[in-house]
């Protein structure tokens, strides 16, 4: 049984002997946050004072020692403070937690069968994949792994912005932009390397020209227009700015190793739902809320003012975000893979907040969802260290270049340590830190773009992580033909039991990081146990004291199959060699 289920079922068995109802069967248990208050701690006599028939104890710390008095273990139980109960596990309970983990079997997956849909990265066709778009690709891909891992079945959705008024922009910026217009701007970005770029010149130009000649907007929405009305022209042109984009898309997923199972794995994007959405607008007309504003448009007014009315279609009848969002969240409730309970998750930035707290609320007037059914993830902006960066005004960093240069600096980071240039390695590591740079912090936290922290070795960073593992699986490698020992006789010393008390943490820290959709917790727990194991390893030699080798490297490899399942989740690779 797992330390914190056996102290919650200690706690329980001792208020039923004292004749107290507890106000939940999961009393709470948390790791102590520091180890000479023991381990684990509960603040349950604080939590049931207030309920207790008065005058039988004085204080919550009365009935904390009473608690502790009828308890009958072996986990030294103590009062502290104004009724916490600490507890500190035997060397015998951190052995059985080691043997756990080299049995695979450190992790209950609590919320099997379960299901989510986790929605992320979600890029614009015909715009740049910068390194923007990396928050909500990496973020989305963690906490998708993250509910995976304590047992959900998880449908990943890219839900790519395919349609809307920047394909009215582009058709025009192709047609009329340029010496030759059409035939020349197609072939240019057909037979570019990076036709996205292209693709973005063509953007930013439409929107230089139209500063100084507004009828541009005009036939933008014009032709915007056509397309939802099924031109053939805007259709075919409209095609080939998704065919040109999925080619540069591709190349980034794969680096990433980032993937999706929807849609035979491109995911449901805009377009998906062009021919779904006249169903929904007309729901929302039986609904009452929705109404015609002063200039034509139609708007969901919410009760009493809730939020302010947010537009459905426009003027000319033409749909926004709102109507392909909303027209998206009723064909998943009505699919029966799905199932009308499931989690639907939105990772996308925070500054979309009072949008999607308008969507879910709108779902729930509908009578669609449930509240908390659905979740917005949050992320803040990756910001330049002159500012932020802007598609318009074309100060963006590409993803790609950003990957490209990572990989190279990568390689220099080899070549300074005096190792053979290694492709593979380097990519890892390059990968790595982005990642982990990004992750490390609170999703909901801006982030200014710099290489010198992204890259370092020291310190709370990917290579850091990435060689503590690989440091660690040399040892195990110099010692292949002993076997790893947990013994239940095994005795600690003080820096080996606090490495193995680290180790207790790594289920709850899971479970936290994936009921709060927080990647930055798991992060946060792995460093620690990076720099636990660093410490065990300056201190002790594994491989040099007999009586002590298999005990050692038990708690070596615990520590090595912790951290690659923990970086596994969130999406980074392990070198072979650093």
């Amino acid at each position: 049984m797992k330390p914190v289920k056996k102290i919650e079922k200690l706690l329980l068995d001792a208020l039923k002997k004292l004749g107290i109802e507890p106000v939940s069967a999961s009393l709470l248990v948390e790791e102590c946050s520091a180890e000479r208050f023991g381990d684990y701690t509960s603040n349950v006599a604080m939590q049931l004072f207030p309920m207790v028939e008065k005058g039988r104890w004085n204080s919550p710390h009365a009935l904390a020692e009473e608690i502790v008095n009828t308890l009958d273990t072996t986990l030294s139980p103590t009062v502290a403070g104004p009724g916490f109960i600490n507890f500190t596990l035997t060397d015998t309970d951190l052995s059985h937690n080691i043997r756990e983990i080299l049995d695979g079997e450190n992790i209950v997956k609590l919320n099997q069968g379960k299901k989510a849909i986790v929605e992320y990265s979600s890029p614009n066709i015909a715009k740049p994949f910068t390194i923007g778009h990396l928050r909500t690709t990496i973020i989305g891909a963690a906490v998708a792994n993250l509910l995976e891992n304590t047992g959900y079945i998880v449908y990943r959705d890219n839900h790519l912005g395919d349609w809307g008024t920047q394909f009215g922009k582009l058709i025009v910026a192709i047609k009329e932009l340029g010496e030759e217009k059409e035939s020349l701007n197609v072939e240019r970005i057909t037979t570019a390397a990076e036709p996205v770029k292209e693709l973005v010149k063509l953007y930013v130009e439409f929107h230089e020209k139209a500063e100084i000649d507004p009828t541009l907007e005009d036939r933008a929405r014009e032709w915007f227009t056509k397309l939802e009305n099924g031109d053939q022209e805007a259709r075919r042109l409209w095609q080939l700015c998704i065919d040109w984009s999925w080619t540069e898309f591709d190349r980034i997923y794969t680096e990433l190793g980032v993937f999706f199972s929807e849609n035979n794995g491109r995911g449901y994007g805009e377009s998906y739902f062009e021919d779904k959405m006249s169903q929904v607008v007309d729901i929302l007309e039986k609904s009452g809320y929705m109404k015609t504003g002063e200039e034509g448009a139609k708007l969901f007014f919410f009760p009493d003012e809730e939020f302010s009315p947010l537009m459905i279609l426009k003027k000319d009848g033409s749909t926004l975000y709102a109507t392909r969002d909303l027209a998206t969240d009723f064909f998943r409730i009505n699919q029966p893979k799905y199932g009308k309970d499931i989690l639907i998750i939105n990772e996308v930035g925070a500054e979309q907040t009072l949008y999607f707290r308008q969507i879910y609320r709108i779902e729930e007037l509908l009578g669609w969802v449930k509240p908390g059914q659905r979740i917005h993830v949050k992320h803040g902006l990756y910001r330049l260290k002159e500012g932020k960066m802007s598609t318009r005004k074309g100060n963006v960093i590409w993803l790609g270049d950003a990957i490209t240069e990572a990989k190279e600096r990568a390689i220099a980071l080899q070549v300074a340590s005096k190792r053979p240039a290694n492709l593979q390695t380097a990519k890892q590591v390059a990968i790595g830190a982005l990642k982990w740079n990004d992750l490390k912090r609170s999703s909901q936290l801006d982030v200014t773009f710099d290489w010198d922290e992204i890259l370092s070795m020291d310190g709370n960073s990917g290579p850091y992580m990435q060689y503590t593992v690989v440091r660690a699986k040399s040892v195990l490698g110099k010692a292949l033909e002993i076997k790893p020992e947990a013994s239940t006789e095994a005795t600690f010393s003080a820096v080996e039991r606090t490495l193995a008390r680290e180790l207790l943490y790594f289920e709850n820290t899971l479970y936290r990081a994936a009921t709060e959709y927080a990647p930055h917790l798991l992060c946060t727990y792995l460093y620690t146990l990076a720099g636990t194991f660093n410490s065990f390893y300056n201190t002790h030699r594994i491989l040099d004291e007999n009586e002590h080798i298999a005990k050692r490297l038990a708690l070596t490899q615990a520590v090595v199959s912790t951290l690659e399942l923990g970086m596994a989740i969130i999406g980074i690779e392990i070198p072979e060699s650093m």
